[in-house]
């Protein structure tokens, strides 16, 4: 994990976020602490993560999300970094 990151508001933060039990209650706690356009990014940019570890090219995730190349092509940079938070979410996910 980048350590740039690494805070005690942000350890705070996701010590809340695991306290979650369900989708409403996700609901309720994110939209009171994002705009609808931060948590709409935030939820593009998992979806492109998604759809780039099923292999779909940048033109398919684009069209299906919305999303800009650049958007498409920093995701796909972060999904090579070590810690890949996005495919451990995805397979864990995709079990259910």
């Amino acid at each position: 994990m980048r350590n740039d990151i690494h805070s005690e508001g942000v350890e705070h933060l996701f010590q809340a976020i695991l306290s979650l039990e369900s989708v409403e209650e996700c609901y309720a706690f994110f939209e009171d602490i994002c705009t609808v356009n931060e948590l709409l990014s935030i939820s593009q940019r998992f979806n492109v993560g998604e759809m780039l570890l099923e292999n779909r090219t940048y033109k398919d995730i684009s069209a299906e999300t919305g999303a800009s190349t650049t958007t498409i092509s920093r995701v796909n940079r972060l999904l090579n970094d070590k810690d890949r938070g996005i495919e451990m979410a995805y397979e864990r996910i995709r079990i259910q």
